[in-house]
């Protein structure tokens, strides 16, 4: 073979080894597209999304969407070419792989860290529905995380309600980690709480340091005491926080009169609290177009979210909320053919 022959063949090969590697090779992106729909309001494979008992329910004629977007899973890298095509097709996004899955945590632990959230949301969607629906709640300290091997561990549990800490009633956060401070150095504890709505003692010996930070291996929070039971089932593994008003306005709908969504097919986003202030979240541009898609009329928009909406292009009616009771304002003037909504 020529000279020639041999550099052609070289650039050749070098030509096909380095278009493969930019199909093969990972880049450091994820991808967002429009995810799944589901009706809170409605049934998953025959089970309902949300089951309300110990209260009064009433049927709903609507739909209350809840919407998310579709991203490259914490286990799986994204190839150049799909990264472009993310890009550059409408409704969809690439963002940097390290502001979604932050380096040095596994898959499983960001995927446990969404499950968390989304728990919590749901925690918080209960008592902001309940309190605007005029239910009584009680807030009580609460055992928010234990540590594994501290003095408490295998004793109290996350969730735990405190009642009361060696026979004194508590009733703050702060009164529970003063109690749990000035205890002596290897005394007993005693906690009175509610677990799973059953009161339960739990005693230990508390952890050999006095004072300071030391609150013999937990981190006390905010819990609340409600008697109505509701729960939640998705038929699918939907993790994150930014489900909250949605769920909030679906048990709102089902434990007051009449129907809030109307004969409408509602759809929305954003994270909640307890007291119903709503929050930011991470897609609007494609969780509005996934809502668009599945046939909704009305879409509700987190206020720290409109300046996400630069470009979009939707027939949906975009309605701006700060609050659970904003949404629901907004979504009775829908109701009633109100022109004058918040908008962006």
């Amino acid at each position: 073979m020529t000279r020639q022959t041999w550099t052609a063949f070289v650039a050749a090969v070098a030509f096909v080894l380095t278009a493969v590697g930019l199909v093969v090779l990972p880049v450091p992106y994820v991808s967002w597209t429009p995810g799944s729909v589901t009706d809170t309001l409605g049934k998953v494979n025959n089970t309902p999304v949300i089951s309300i008992s110990g209260i009064t329910t009433y049927p709903s004629r609507g739909q209350l969407d809840l919407t998310t977007v579709s991203e490259t899973r914490a286990d799986a890298r994204l190839s150049l070419p799909e990264a472009l095509l993310s890009y550059w097709l409408p409704h969809r996004d690439t963002l940097p792989r390290e502001a979604i899955y932050p380096s040095g945590k596994t898959a499983d632990q960001v995927n446990s860290e969404s499950r968390v959230m989304m728990e919590t949301s749901q925690s918080n969607a209960v008592v902001a529905a309940l309190r605007a629906a005029g239910q009584p709640v009680t807030q009580r300290p609460a055992v928010a995380s234990v540590t594994v091997g501290s003095a408490a561990y295998n004793k109290l549990q996350p969730g735990d309600l405190i009642t009361a800490i060696n026979g004194t009633k508590v009733t703050s956060n702060q009164q529970a980690t003063d109690i749990i401070r000035g205890r002596t150095a290897g005394s007993t504890l005693i906690f009175d709480v509610i677990r799973d709505r059953t009161a339960k003692v739990v005693r230990f010996n508390s952890s050999a340091s006095t004072g300071g930070s030391d609150l013999s291996g937990i981190t006390i929070g905010d819990g609340f005491e409600y008697a109505p039971r509701i729960s939640f089932d998705l038929g699918e593994q939907i993790g994150g926080p930014s489900a909250g008003l949605i769920f909030s306005l679906a048990i709102y709908d089902k434990i007051t009169p009449g129907s809030l969504t109307g004969d409408r097919r509602i759809a929305g986003t954003g994270t909640i609290d307890a007291s119903g202030n709503v929050g930011a979240i991470g897609g609007i541009q494609q969780k509005i177009a996934g809502a668009s898609n599945a046939g909704a009329s009305v879409f509700l928009v987190p206020a720290p979210n409109c300046g996400d909406l630069a470009g979009v292009r939707t027939h949906l009616t975009l309605v701006k909320v700060t609050s659970l009771q904003s949404a629901i304002d907004a979504i009775n003037a829908v109701d009633k053919g109100s022109h004058s909504l918040p908008h962006c």
